[in-house]
């Protein structure tokens, strides 16, 4: 299995970033070739300055992320929710990224062509609300965005593992958490 790690927390330091390296180890034990991009390592400007309407140059690190993503056959997401949604850079990652043409293609009527059909996906999504909390009070909203509006409206097919009140968890739950991981990549690796 190709898979490409996407982790979408700006900070390489976070429990996001330990989270990914636990389920990249596991995948890789398990025989999946593994590609990673870091959204904060890249350099990018993350406005989609003319929406759909006017060419924009992507940058080298864009073009190569849209590479990944034709490449990969199942794609892992990881990111926080923050104020209900996503990082802002991870947002942007989306709207540069995932552009008509490439992830889908509008028809004269009806829906879309699903261009990145036949992959899977996973979201690991980190939270420091409790996860009755996100679906009740938030309706779901950081998850329901990326899971339908975004990666399935271009054809992915996606699973959701959830962490959440990540800020009061113990080191014994983290040590859980990462544990986790390994059963999360494993089982998304299955031959």
């Amino acid at each position: 299995m190709r898979t490409l790690v996407i982790i979408g927390h700006p900070n390489p330091n976070s429990f996001c970033h330990a989270l990914a390296q636990q389920y990249i180890d596991a995948g890789r034990t398990s025989g999946a070739e593994i590609r990673v991009l870091d959204l904060s390592t890249l350099r990018f400007d993350p406005s989609l300055r003319n929406g759909f309407q006017g060419a924009q140059d992507l940058e080298s690190e864009l073009q190569e992320a849209q590479a990944l993503l034709k490449w990969c056959s199942h794609l892992c997401l990881i990111y926080p929710v923050w104020w209900g949604s996503t990082p802002a850079v991870l947002k942007g990652f989306f709207d540069r990224v995932l552009l008509p043409g490439f992830a889908f293609k509008y028809r004269p009527s009806g829906l879309p062509d699903k261009l990145l059909a036949g992959r899977s996906a996973r979201l690991i999504v980190t939270s420091d609300s409790p996860t009755w909390y996100l679906k009740w009070m938030m309706r779901d909203a950081a998850i329901h965005s990326v899971k339908h509006s975004t990666l399935a409206f271009c054809g992915f097919k996606v699973r959701v593992s959830r962490v959440d009140n990540v800020r009061q968890s113990s080191p014994g739950k983290r040590t859980q958490w990462l544990n986790r991981m390994t059963s999360v990549a494993l089982q998304d690796h299955r031959h």
